[in-house]
């Protein structure tokens, strides 16, 4: 039982702190006796500093933002990704995972020691300051926090020094259901967002609006994941709850399992609200993402993450803009844009809409997300004076590897196209993290889960978002003109049976709106749209047909891409028979959430009992370093 203190009770102890300029990537240092800081406003912003690391960003190698949705069906990367298929290569680990609370301890003990300095009256200065520094801390406990909460569900709620007392220790690091964990974070996010100033002290700290994002973001990541799992294994309060046995007379806060849904659907709606109805949305919607200039208060981008040449620098527009970074979108999403005069591609008599004989002809009269975020979009000329011989763009789908556009579709979103951005590791174009667009879908889609129905803000908030993209604004018109059956898309069922047009154009809008910025794989879980991933093959650009007749001889071979004998369009899955996926991907219900390191079931076990206070996620050995049970009964 002393290792369980090793891991959980250095809450307090040893935390590392960063007092460099740039305060969004530093080195951490020695903090130091505590009793010699903690005494105004710069100490606690220097404290806090070393959080902001936790943060998305770009980096320096060939990963970023921009790769995050290789984990979904919106993007492909240079291989299968074994979190879709059952087998060997996702096994639960011994040691090292995302079950770690390093981040955790810094922040507790930041914010146990600034409100103990401010309870005493030992902190000095600007009593606006203290409270925003503070207010952070609260904020990046909720954000590490909700880390955990969609990789494990259940998690402990560690907020003090855990005492070296083995029978306390096994109580506080026991699991809580995660309907607690997520009302935890939402009332750190509450003290985050009372303490917090509106406009930051400086640029790219976190804001009042950056909270209330997030908090709606949780609340509806939490709402949707009980609705949509609800009675299975994955969600407490029912039989099959693996936290049985393990959580004494359990019972929902709110009442029942429905009015917790609605408790977590009126969080974000509120939420929500506060920013969408301050803040418009930027009327360039590509320049968002490649700008080298700072955000202003005022703008859609609520926080970003700054470089600074020759200091805090990535390669996204080398990698992305020279190479394809070795990912690009699918034909899944690409089929989601709708034509300018809101239909969907297959609608009947939508002129609009040129077939996808090569990507050039797929952007025609598209929402502009597409067309913006994708390379392809018009004619390259030969020469500079614009009178020679016209030329097509060519995805860069003749390389394998880092330097591939692994489906076709090679993403322009992220490229910054001015001088000396293209450099490996001199891009210094700002990253997004938070923006208002998210509120106004955020909002669009928790009124409508809590009443079946949209409201007049409803209706001013989509309309915004499809006026930015240059689609009709009119969202009935494209609601009347799906057809759930023809939509290439996961998200379009629930237990087998189709969810209604208008809650399924929202998802769309969501999906369309957020392309290539890591949110997808986390909206596919909560919506249980998993379960849908069957004998799944994911598809690019349509190459066969008469695309292929642009490249060099030989270019194409087996190997490189999937030849034509299997499809017309790429189907990265199947480039080669021996591919672990090549009949496609069929996602295992126990992959929903991370299994917990073995390590951890040494740890809390009570050698004279034999028991441990841990319990396994769904379908996960606990005693051995193996695969989960893919044929284990969740439902």
């Amino acid at each position: 039982m002393k290792k369980i203190y090793s891991l959980f009770a250095l809450l307090v102890v040893g935390i590392a702190f960063s007092s460099c300029n740039n305060f969004l990537d530093c080195s951490p240092e020695d903090f130091g006796d505590e009793t010699s800081y903690f005494r105004n406003p710069n100490d606690l912003k220097m404290s806090v500093n070393t959080f902001y690391s936790i943060l998305p960003r770009m980096k320096e190698n060939n990963t970023g933002v921009y790769s995050e949705d290789n984990l979904s069906d919106n993007q492909m990367g240079t291989g299968p990704n074994a979190m879709f298929y059952p087998g060997d290569k996702r096994t639960v680990q011994q040691g090292s995972s995302e079950w770690k609370f390093e981040n955790l301890r810094g922040i507790n003990f930041f914010i146990n020691k600034a409100e103990e300095k401010k309870a005493e009256g030992s902190l000095t200065g600007s009593i606006d300051l203290i409270n925003h520094y503070i207010g952070e801390g609260y904020f990046f406990r909720a954000y590490d926090y909700f880390r955990l909460l969609i990789n494990y569900g259940d998690v402990p709620i560690l907020t003090k020094m855990v005492p070296d007392n083995p029978s306390l220790i096994a109580d506080l690091t026991k699991r809580k259901p995660r309907n607690e964990v997520a009302r935890f974070i939402l009332s750190d996010l509450d003290k985050a967002i009372e303490m917090m100033l509106s406009n930051a002290p400086e640029s790219g700290r976190v804001t009042k609006d950056a909270a209330l994002v997030f908090k709606a973001r949780v609340a509806l990541y939490e709402a949707t994941w009980e609705k949509y799992h609800a009675g299975t294994c994955f969600v407490p309060g029912n039989e099959k709850w693996v936290g049985n046995g393990y959580t004494e007379n359990f019972s929902f806060p709110a009442g029942s399992a429905e009015a917790e849904i609605n408790f977590f659907l009126d969080e974000a709606i509120q939420a929500a609200e506060q920013v969408a109805s301050t803040r418009s949305l930027d009327n360039n919607y590509i320049a968002m993402f490649n700008s080298l200039k700072e955000f202003p208060n005022t703008s859609e981008v609520i926080l970003a993450r700054y470089y600074k040449s020759s200091v805090i620098t990535h390669s996204c527009s080398n990698y992305l803009g020279r190479t394809g970074a070795g990912t690009g979108i699918t034909r899944a999403l690409a089929n989601s844009y709708l034509t300018k005069n809101g239909l969907p591609i297959y609608a009947n008599n939508n002129d609009q809409y040129k077939g996808d004989l090569m990507p050039f002809y797929e952007m025609i009269n598209r929402d502009e997300r597409f067309t913006s975020s994708i390379k392809g979009g018009g004619l390259i000329y030969k020469d500079e004076e614009q009178t020679d011989t016209l030329a097509y763009f060519l995805p860069q789908v003749t390389q394998t590897g880092a330097e591939s556009a692994t489906t076709g579709y090679q993403i322009n979103k992220w490229v910054s196209y001015e001088e000396g951005q293209d450099v490996y590791t001199q891009g210094t174009s700002a990253t997004p993290i938070f923006r208002a667009a998210e509120a106004y879908i955020t909002y669009i889609e928790a009124y409508y889960e809590r009443y079946g129905r949209l409201d007049d803000k409803c209706d001013t908030y989509w309309r915004a978002l499809r006026r930015r993209a240059g689609v009709e604004e009119n969202y009935q018109v494209t609601i009347d003109n799906t057809d759930l059956a023809l939509e290439n898309d996961l998200a379009t069922k629930w237990k087998g049976a189709f969810i209604d047009p208008t809650l399924y154009n929202i998802r769309r809008e969501r999906r369309c709106e957020f392309i290539a910025e890591g949110l997808r794989f986390n909206d596919l879980r909560r919506w249980r749209a998993l379960d849908n991933m069957v004998n799944y093959q994911i598809e690019g650009i349509n190459l066969w047909e008469w695309m292929h007749t642009l490249y060099k001889k030989g270019s194409l071979a087996e190997g490189i891409v999937s030849q034509a004998g299997v499809s017309n369009y790429l189907r990265p899955l199947q480039r080669v028979a021996t591919s672990s996926a090549y009949f496609g991907y069929n996602f295992p219900k126990p992959h929903y959430l991370e299994p917990i390191p073995i390590s951890e079931f040494i740890l809390n076990t009570d050698k004279l009992t034999g028991k441990s206070t841990l319990y396994q996620n769904p379908g996960w050995p606990s005693d051995a370093d193996g695969t989960a049970d893919y044929s284990y009964d969740c439902d």
